[in-house]
């Protein structure tokens, strides 16, 4: 039995090591991604239309010969419209071994949490829903809305981007 409490114990410093995110802004907040799913940083381009695709879905960009379906975050977390200007930012992503590129107003930096320093997501009830969030990063004064983009991109709504993407290749 204690052999499995050291067990416990190792994994759980193990799950102690600080986590990096991407933080970027939307609006007045901020929001964090596993910097793990982050491919590279570009900013905002043209993007092709896809014809009856949900308005969060921008369109499909051409990266180096990889078709990349293009949402923007303001849109789908209903946000308001952005105006696109030269700090709009568009941060490509591989998540469930595919491409993504998402639209942000800006990224910010780097950031390193501790688990100490996560909370976890507040419970809304079914009037706000918060199913992509996986917690809040508290760091000084800053809190950061940390998103679990797997989740979020791989969510039902988000299948119409995978037949676009699929069916322009």
């Amino acid at each position: 039995m204690s052999t499995a409490t050291t067990d416990n114990t190792e994994s759980a410093s193990t799950a102690g090591m600080p986590n990096e995110f991407l933080t970027f802004t939307l609006g007045d907040e901020e929001y964090g991604v596993d910097i793990l799913k982050v491919q590279e940083i570009r900013g905002y381009d043209t993007v092709t239309k896809i014809p009856d695709a949900p308005d969060f879905i921008k369109g499909v960009i051409n990266l180096r010969g990889t078709i990349v379906p293009v949402i923007d975050m303001r849109l789908k977390f209903r946000l308001g419209r952005a105006e696109y200007n030269e700090f709009t930012v568009m941060i490509i992503l591989n998540v469930a071994r595919r491409v993504v590129g998402m639209v942000v107003d800006g990224v910010s930096d780097v950031m390193q949490l501790t688990p100490e320093q996560i909370r976890p997501a507040p419970e809304f009830g079914s009037a706000v829903n918060a199913r992509y969030i996986t917690g809040l990063g508290a760091l000084d004064e800053r809190m950061l809305i940390l998103v679990d983009i797997e989740k979020l991109m791989t969510a039902a709504d988000m299948a119409l981007m995978d037949a676009g993407s699929q069916a322009l290749q």
